[in-house]
């Protein structure tokens, strides 16, 4: 079996050092355990590497990651040597080896002779794409696997406009992966002789503060922020990552003289002992910010927390009733659009050209809102790197002004200073956005209520189907294939009125017999649009194991919505288990 061939080669290979041998040794007997480890070699995406991390050659380990940067430095040396001089900038966020990794991807692009820019602490991904933009590097990585699991750890590569690298970039950059037999084609130097040589250089203060200054300079309403700066009540968690002392010294900068932080989640955790999975779209990590504003009377008026690269933002305010809810990331996306533009408007400095991007699974009640202001809306695929290929190509026609993108998975970008969502820049709007509310006598949540009342009761959820292993990467493509070759014609007793199938990039209008084509990258996903506006789209998760399913619905209350949503989602599920 291949598995087990790989298996010895690394045991017997004179490259893999005693350490890892050992971890290995120790699964000798378990062979569902070395079949997963060594089935396949842990697989550069679209946007790079995601992983367990241990020993193996699906697993996240010094070798994966030599291996990746080995290739992506042959990459960067067929682009020239100006290329290869103006180098690349890395970064890290607060998981297990990540400054580890950092430094492996330093020294091995130093030893192909590339120049590489390091941060010397843990840095959130907006940094690293602005780091990109200000050093003029030729590309850029980050070292992180977001809000996954505390055994997890990933890799992320940009190229020079500060974005994600788009879908053509990504796959000759895997071709150069490929390319390598195993890590006997790595180089690398020492830190000492990088240093020597000129090759690796410590990003210093200079670059946070002009990173800094951009984002301040986004705030809406100056005037407003000074007036209620010290009336706001904020707390604000890092959950144990990057986000921690950037957005304290930004929300401070601007103003905001009420923020309390969790202490207990303040600090760097690679293990994020009080939450276990990092991630802010869930109410369960803000249990003890919760508590912080219970023993404070509950006055605190906003809850936000990052999560561990700070790129996403979670956002808990208090409803009608008084009680902390968590917003969905749709809805604080469609909070911020309002604001923003809104703010553009009675500020006289909305363009004719403006326009907000978001992607296919996200709500569209940004949409409506948009068109209000008389703003356009270009849809992408899912993930933000797209939302970033749309701002470069905007900066080269100069067809379209960008001025906000989001997705529903708790990623917002204001400014076109940064190629990613930007959990920093986000945080400081929230608060300005909450504050501005409350100088109205409202809170964030009647904010909602009154956009819901002039666009429609908008419903969205989630839902993951975990599938784990070989088997279940198997299972994905059944489930989704059956959907396109088989598909519903009726759901919750509503007719299926449009499918989109980005996968064949056509779009099937069944009330009126049509087609036409659907003008973006090819991807496998599939949305279902019902005769009343409902929707449900479903993808495989480009990360991790599971298939991911997007509902929406819209009624004239939030009642109609969530009944209509209950059928939806029963009646989907009941297609494909059944």
């Amino acid at each position: 079996m291949e598995y087990r061939k790989k298996y010895h080669r690394w045991l017997n290979s004179p490259i893999i050092d005693k350490d890892t041998k050992e971890e290995l040794k120790l699964i000798a007997g378990d062979e569902k355990e070395i079949e997963d480890r060594f089935y396949k070699d842990l697989e550069f995406g679209t946007g790079g590497l995601r992983g367990i991390i241990g020993a193996g050659s699906n697993r996240m380990n010094i070798y994966t990651v030599g291996k990746t940067t080995q290739g992506l430095a042959n990459y960067i040396i067929k682009q020239g040597e100006e290329a290869m001089e103006r180098g690349v900038a890395i970064a890290y966020d607060s998981r297990r080896m990540s400054a580890e990794f950092a430094e492996r991807v330093a020294l091995i692009l130093n030893g192909n002779g590339i120049r590489s820019f390091l941060y010397r602490e843990l840095q959130p991904v907006p940094v690293l794409s602005f780091s990109v933009r200000e050093l003029r590097t030729i590309a850029g990585v980050v070292i992180t696997a977001s809000h996954n699991p505390p055994e997890y750890n990933g890799y992320k590569v940009y190229w020079e406009d500060g974005a994600q690298v788009d879908l053509d970039r990504a796959n000759e950059i895997i071709d150069e992966i490929n390319s390598l037999q195993d890590f006997e084609g790595i180089k690398t130097i020492s830190r000492n002789e990088a240093m020597e040589k000129g090759l690796l250089e410590i990003i210093g203060e200079e670059v946070l503060r002009k990173y800094m200054d951009r984002v301040v300079g986004l705030v809406q309403n100056p005037d407003l922020v000074k007036q209620m700066g010290d009336k706001i009540n904020i707390i604000y968690t890092p959950l144990h990552g990057s986000g921690n002392k950037l957005v304290r010294r930004v929300l401070d900068r601007v103003g905001f003289k009420n923020v309390r932080v969790v202490a207990e989640q303040e600090l760097p955790d690679p293990d994020f002992t009080t939450v276990g999975y990092p991630n802010p779209e869930e109410r369960r990590v803000f249990e003890l910010a919760l508590e912080m504003a219970k023993e404070s009377g509950n006055k605190a008026d906003i809850i936000i927390g990052t999560d561990p690269d700070c790129d996403r933002v979670g956002v808990v305010v208090k409803n009608a009733a008084g009680e902390y809810i968590v917003l969905t990331g749709n809805q604080v996306g469609a909070l911020l659009t309002d604001y923003i533009l809104g703010s553009l408007k009675r500020n006289n400095k909305l363009p004719q050209n403006g326009t907000i991007i978001k992607t296919i699974v996200t709500s569209k009640m940004g949409e409506e809102i948009a068109k209000s202001y008389g703003v356009g809306v270009i849809d992408t695929l899912t993930g933000f790197k797209f939302i970033g290929e749309k701002m470069r190509q905007f900066e080269k026609s100069k067809s379209h002004t960008y001025l906000f993108g989001y997705e529903e998975s708790y990623g917002y970008l204001a400014g076109d200073f940064v190629r990613d969502k930007d959990g920093v820049s986000s945080s400081m709007l929230i608060c300005e956005m909450a504050a501005y509310y409350k100088s109205q006598g409202m809170s964030l949540y009647d904010g909602l209520v009154k956009l819901w009342d002039r666009h429609g009761y908008f419903h969205e959820e989630l839902k993951n189907l975990e599938v784990e292993g070989i088997e279940g990467k198997e299972r994905i493509f059944q489930i989704i294939e059956e959907l396109r070759n088989d598909p519903p014609k009726e759901l919750a007793g509503k007719q299926v009125a449009i499918i989109d199938d980005y996968k064949a990039s056509k779009s099937y209008n069944l009330m009126k017999g049509t087609m036409s084509p659907i003008e973006l990258p090819v991807s496998d996903v599939l949305r279902y649009t019902l005769v009343d506006e409902s929707w449900f789209a479903i993808r495989p998760s480009g990360t991790e194991p599971k298939i991911k399913l997007y509902f929406s619905t819209v009624g004239q209350n939030t009642e109609e919505s969530g009944h209509k949503m209950e059928e939806l989602i029963e009646a989907v599920e009941e297609r494909i288990q059944g």
